[in-house]
């Protein structure tokens, strides 16, 4: 299947949709994204926690099951077949004509003990679930150490964490105030909450709720944003994507269209403030439009939603965000919004403007964003199914369920290309584009991610238009014969290693290995960038010192794409070895500086960054006293 080569714009997009003349292009890109075929994670066997698993180029480290209390057979969730569905119809017919008795109530609700996201701060990893959350700590090699469980259901789950806060996202409205287990029952009940809830985590053994933020759609995930100036205030930024509250519940929350109801809760996201001296007075200060049309300021100016052409997906309409990914340090922020992708100035946090949107027929529903390091591209991910179905099975298009990888060309998102897990998934397991961050290699665009029951992959994104996988770890289904929901919902790259939170299994610890894709050097390079706390959807700039193994990981690189003249590398190598040897060679430096400084015209852009940084890097060397 051939890679579009211009996606259309939501303007463009409209136009078709509104009868303007508009032509929608599809050629061959310089480089086609391959169907999905098969290889060793097509056959693996199936099982909870002994399925067969493939491997390669990384190393499984630890596999934790889940912690006592957020674990059963019986909660891991099957959905419904078409028969059984159409049986459940029959049967509700039955009841409320009086033939039947009601089945008796389902023990758990879907997803009621699912592992959901992950965070980090100093050497505690904190695991969401839709049963509360978990805190590990794994500062030492062994296999990470549970040392707190808080039981406080209502989905998702989601977490985040400031210095003593963690933040948790609550959407289900079987969610109480005071995190109790019993579910809040009937259309308005004053005990539900759904929204951001605050805990105090100073004294891990006693965690506190301090804070309980209600929203009108709950929080299905939300985004810390810091304050640029002022370090005593943190913004939230809060997606929602729940059904609106009814009003008797908590004022203000009314649905409907614009045109109906000026007033929706939809087309909105919630912008909290946090004031860190007091954060238990947290409150919404701004719902701002974000999706209104810049002409004529109509609250519902992006995609309206259905199918494109005959061949395209069934999109889902832009009244909501999923994920909003932030990049402070360049006060952008990248919005997977349903129908469209967007982009955000969020040089003023408490009012983020939309500078830019995107629209592709081939995405059902724009998920979730990540920033290169450079802040020049995002990858989106389009989760096709909704994370519980089978949307990587070899029949299913490529560009389906898929990453998009974009240019942010003079402020403006351009579609450059999809990716998807090239390795074919059964029937039985739910697979999609879903959650995951950078690796922090210098001169790569080195993206980790989840795909659910299709494991975890490694794609090489330095190339817009010629992703590629160059690692991945996977199991086999649940089940052999029936759809159980399970697999990776999150993988990220934690100060050195991997964490991969899993959906029924617990979660997994992962390293990098070196291959012909990624050398020794390179990882040394990414294991040593560290952070207090890493928030997933709060991105910062990788920083990198200068060292032997930075020159080698960048000569790694060109060697690899043939970006450097044999003897000038060779010069290079040699003045790498005798600085890594503590013999600094500053006049060495300061002429291979110069030399690697003149860059031929026909070098490609990823090269010429790597001969400048790397002539920089030389630049300093030779500086040095």
């Amino acid at each position: 299947m051939n890679i579009r080569s211009l996606l259309l714009s939501s303007a463009a997009a409209a136009s078709v949709l509104f009868g303007a003349a508009a032509v929608q292009a599809q050629s061959t890109p310089p480089g086609q994204t391959p169907p999905v075929g098969t290889d060793v994670r097509s056959t693996l066997s199936p099982g909870l926690h002994d399925a067969g698993q493939a491997i390669s180029n990384l190393a499984l480290e630890h596999s934790v099951r889940p912690a006592p209390g957020f674990s059963d057979p019986e909660a891991i969730f099957a959905p419904p077949t078409r028969e059984e569905i159409e049986a459940m119809r029959a049967r509700a017919a039955a009841v409320e004509a009086g033939t039947a008795e009601p089945l008796p109530p389902r023990r758990y609700s879907p997803l009621a003990m699912a592992n959901s996201d992950l965070a980090m701060s100093g050497d505690r990893l904190f695991v969401g679930n839709f049963n509360g959350f978990n805190a590990y700590d794994v500062s030492g090699g062994g296999e990470p150490e549970l040392v707190l469980s808080v039981v406080c259901p209502g989905g998702q789950g989601d977490l985040s964490i400031h210095g003593d806060l963690l933040f948790m996202s609550v959407e289900q409205n079987r969610a109480r105030l005071d995190c109790g287990v019993k579910d809040a029952e009937g259309e308005v009940n004053a005990e539900r909450f759904r929204g951001i809830r605050i805990f105090d985590i100073s004294d891990l053994s006693a965690p506190r709720q301090i804070a309980a933020v209600q929203t009108c759609r709950g929080s299905h995930t939300h985004t810390l944003v810091p304050h640029p100036t002022d370090d005593k205030v943190l913004y939230i930024y809060n997606s929602a994507t729940s059904s609106v509250r009814k009003s008797d519940e908590l004022a203000g929350c009314v649905d409907g269209e614009p045109g109906e109801n000026p007033e929706t809760a939809l087309y909105s996201i919630d912008v909290i403030k946090v004031p860190l001296d007091a954060p238990e007075q947290a409150a919404i200060v701004n719902r701002p439009r974000i999706f209104a049309d810049r002409e004529t300021g109509a609250v519902a100016g992006l995609w309206k939603g259905g199918r494109m052409g005959v061949a395209g997906q069934d999109t889902a309409q832009t009244n909501q965000c999923h994920d909003i990914n932030v990049y402070p340090e360049i006060g952008l922020a990248a919005g997977a919004c349903s129908g469209n992708g967007i982009l955000l100035d969020i040089s003023d946090p408490e009012n983020p403007a939309r500078i830019s949107e995107l629209f592709d027929p081939d995405m059902a529903y724009w998920h979730s964003a990540t920033f290169n390091a450079a802040g020049d591209k995002v990858l989106f991910t389009d989760e096709w199914g909704g994370g519980t179905s089978a949307r990587c099975r070899a029949e299913d298009p490529h560009t389906w369920g898929a990453d998009l990888i974009a240019t942010i060309d003079d402020g403006r998102l351009v579609g450059q290309s999809f990716f998807k897990l090239p390795a074919a998934q059964a029937n039985s397991e739910n697979c999609v584009a879903h959650n995951g961050n950078l690796i922090p290699v210098p001169g790569r665009d080195l993206m980790l991610q989840a795909w659910y029951q299709g494991g975890i992959s490694i794609v090489d994104f330095t190339d817009p238009a010629r992703a590629v996988e160059i690692a991945y770890f996977d199991r086999g289904p649940i089940d052999a014969e029936r759809l159980m929901v399970g697999g990776h919902w999150s993988a990220y790259w934690f100060n050195g290693r991997i964490y991969a939170s899993e959906i029924a299994r617990g979660f997994d610890v992962l390293s990098l290995k070196p291959s012909e894709h990624l050398s020794a050097a390179e990882i040394a390079v990414a294991e040593r960038v560290m952070a207090e706390t890493i928030n997933p959807q709060t991105q910062t700039r990788p920083a990198w010192e200068d060292h032997p193994d930075v020159a080698t990981a960048y000569l790694d690189q060109l060697a690899r794409s043939n970006g450097i003249e044999a003897g000038l590398a060779e010069r290079a190598r040699t003045a790498v070895e005798r600085w890594r040897g503590g013999r600094v060679d500053r006049a060495a430096a300061a002429s291979l500086s110069q030399a690697l400084s003149t860059v031929p015209e026909e070098t490609p852009a990823a090269d010429a960054a790597r001969l400048k940084a790397l002539s920089a890097l030389f630049g300093r060397l030779g500086r040095r006293t």
